[in-house]
């Protein structure tokens, strides 16, 4: 399923003209466009873009990239070998952002195994399907432990994305509770009693901790694969 552009083509191309040709700094057009703390970066990653592939680079996509593991090993190993940045490389490969080029690089320092992509895009366009309290639980708790990958989780329980995705959410907001019935809506902090945001406070540093043991079981794995 495609996704809703924040910023237009013209405002893209505009900003870029703007940078490139000295007019303004990226800090000056992000703030313009109400980008936040990461607006420079992302004005100066337009700006290689659209240097390289001119207003093509902006065109909306229709779906997810494919990328294989062979392809995502070529990135990183440049990368490491010190043949462009991640800024570079992001705009070399067309990669959607430098956040996907970084996170492959961060599993394969970690010794994560590098998997193919193949976007399932049924997933994006199924129905909502009614759930059990304890369905939804199995999902999440399948989905941490197999790398928060809501694709592959949706398609193999037949349910949509957008559940996943807000069953995780809930989950790691509020934990178990908030995956019950008409449990999904967050008390504001000031509504809380103090009893109650200790118990908040708890279960997020239970949370935490389970969160620590998947990762250090995942390295662990790794190092033991690699000792063979």
């Amino acid at each position: 399923m495609g996704r809703k552009a924040k910023y237009t083509l013209e405002q893209k191309v505009k900003a870029c003209e703007d940078y490139l040709q000295g007019r303004k700094s990226a800090i000056q057009i992000a703030r313009e466009l109400n980008m936040g703390k990461q607006g420079k970066t992302i004005i100066r990653l337009w700006s290689k873009k659209y240097k390289a592939y001119g207003p093509s680079a902006f065109e909306e996509t229709h779906s997810n990239k494919s990328y294989s593991k062979q392809f995502k090993e070529k990135v990183v190993k440049e990368y490491l070998e010190g043949k462009g940045s991640i800024c570079d490389l992001t705009v070399k490969y067309g990669v959607s952002n430098q956040g996907t080029v970084c996170m492959w690089i961060k599993r394969y320092n970690n010794h994560i195994e590098l998997k193919d992509y193949i976007p399932k895009r049924e997933v994006y366009m199924a129905e909502r399907r009614k759930t059990s309290f304890n369905e939804r639980l199995e999902i999440v708790k399948y989905c941490l432990d197999h790398e928060r990958r809501i694709a592959d989780t949706a398609a193999l329980y037949k349910c949509s994305y957008a559940q996943v995705y807000s069953w995780l959410k809930k989950y790691e907001a509020d934990g178990i509770e908030a995956l019950k019935d008409n449990r999904g809506k967050r008390k504001k902090e000031e509504e809380l009693t103090e009893l109650e945001k200790a118990q908040r406070t708890i279960a997020k540093l239970e949370r935490e901790k389970e969160e620590f043991k998947r990762k250090y079981e995942l390295l662990k794995k790794a190092e033991e694969t690699e000792r063979w």
